[in-house]
């Protein structure tokens, strides 16, 4: 995780990831666990604000709130969407996180487990069943 405080105040960064630039809000602890949270639509990563404090980063996805928003719609498939959180995992050096989804983000963590499972530690999908929508 990025380096800084503790669970105080709510940190602001970009991260160079997969050819845009992703906001990322980190809050939390740094050290630990690190647990990946990821909005839904029509979400920000200021849905997560009650849960932060205890955990720790929660991304803009693409196209959304200050992260890059690429004009071409080709450019938000879910192996771009996916891409983008293994970039930032890397960009973390983390080999592994716990990923949380809510909606939409939801079938990005379950595209993550399918895609690079290695990359998982624990998932957590809240109100999207897991359907496959293979591309």
């Amino acid at each position: 995780m990025d380096a800084g405080g503790g669970a105080g105040e709510v940190r602001h960064w970009n991260a160079a990831v997969n050819g845009i630039t992703l906001h990322v809000a980190e809050q939390g602890p740094a050290t630990g666990p690190a647990v990946l949270l990821l909005h839904g639509f029509p979400e920000l990563w200021f849905s997560w604000r009650h849960q932060m404090a205890a955990l720790a980063l929660a991304p803009d996805l693409r196209g959304y709130g200050d992260s890059e928003a690429p004009a071409d719609a080709a450019a938000y498939t879910m192996l771009h969407i996916v891409g983008d959180v293994v970039a930032l995992l890397d960009h973390l050096r983390l080999p592994k996180a716990f990923v949380v989804g809510h909606d939409w983000g939801a079938q990005v963590v379950w595209h993550l487990c399918l895609f690079r499972p290695d990359r998982v530690r624990a998932v957590v999908a809240m109100a999207v069943p897991c359907r496959m929508n293979v591309i």
